[in-house]
């Protein structure tokens, strides 16, 4: 049994967390800043938001898995 899928699905998830850290460690000042306005946000266009980065998140695993 190949342990391929599992190694291919936690290095993903070890780079989500990297790519999630770097503004964190880079900006802790900014991030502040930017989770305050994002406090003040509706909650349709937070909603909206995360659909539209849902969408594209789809667009490059489509382009990723059938174009390239």
């Amino acid at each position: 049994m190949s342990t391929y899928g599992l190694k291919y699905f936690l290095s993903v998830l070890a780079l989500v967390f990297i790519i999630e850290g770097i503004p964190y460690f880079l900006s802790p000042v900014g991030i502040k800043k930017w989770l305050a306005m994002v406090k003040e946000m509706s909650n349709s266009m937070l909603r909206g938001m995360g659909f539209f980065f849902i969408l594209l998140g789809l667009a490059i695993l489509y382009l990723a898995l059938r174009v390239l």
